[in-house]
């Protein structure tokens, strides 16, 4: 039996059915957000980011946040969650999750950033989600 990974099509069709989930207050304010995925970051990003390899980073927003965003902004190119295939197929076979769930972790981590919230932020409210599931 062979397996194969999923295309960019097919993480793209995850990530789709991710958005559709969400809460329609969500939705209203990611609507403009340009979903994109990509086999890696490319080369401006790793140096931007300063990445020792280009697996380590699995996704990333490109954007003004919603809390900074000024009229003077209009114009301005679209919002962008990029989302690594490559990476996070790596990251999924390292890991065992199931593919879909890390799709929605970074993809919503990424949103994350869109409403203007730190990567400390997140990690906060992660955190207490977890407790709260496993209370």
């Amino acid at each position: 039996m062979t397996l194969l990974a999923p295309t960019l099509a097919e993480i793209d069709e995850m990530a789709r059915a991710v958005l559709d989930e969400l809460p329609a207050l969500f939705k209203r304010f990611t609507a403009d957000v340009v979903v994109q995925v990509a086999e890696f970051p490319d080369e401006e990003v790793c140096t931007e980011m300063e990445l020792e390899s280009p697996f380590d980073i699995l996704g990333l927003y490109q954007g003004i946040a919603l809390d900074e965003k000024l009229i003077e902004s209009s114009g301005a190119l679209p919002d962008m969650v990029f989302l690594y295939r490559r990476p996070i197929l790596d990251y999924w076979s390292e890991s065992g999750e199931d593919l879909r769930h890390i799709v929605r972790h970074v993809l919503i981590h990424e949103i994350g950033h869109h409403f203007g919230l730190s990567d400390a932020e997140m990690a906060a409210i992660e955190a207490k989600d977890t407790q709260s599931t496993s209370a």
